[in-house]
């Protein structure tokens, strides 16, 4: 495999075409997804009630989190949820 100094590296790079916008928006909106999602974990840790709720509208919890509640982070949060059984 041919070694590449960093200039290279960059010149291949701005090369390529710019990614997707739903690309640069996921990855912007991943690192409040991760702590939503981690506090919500927290939250349903503690106390049953709040698990109850969490679970019975996940995707309420993650409006009220500031997150979009896309299919993945639904999937995620249910099952960090189910797994603290």
């Amino acid at each position: 495999m041919p070694e590449f100094s960093e200039e290279q590296v960059a010149e291949l790079i701005a090369l390529l075409p710019p990614p997707p916008r739903a690309w640069v928006q996921a990855a912007s909106e991943l690192p409040r997804a991760r702590a939503a999602i981690d506090e919500l974990t927290i939250q349903a840790t503690g106390d049953r009630q709040a698990r109850d709720a969490i679970l019975a509208d996940l995707e309420q919890a993650l409006r009220e989190a500031g997150v979009e509640p896309r299919p993945r982070l639904l999937e995620s949060l249910r099952a960090r949820i189910n797994g603290l059984d």
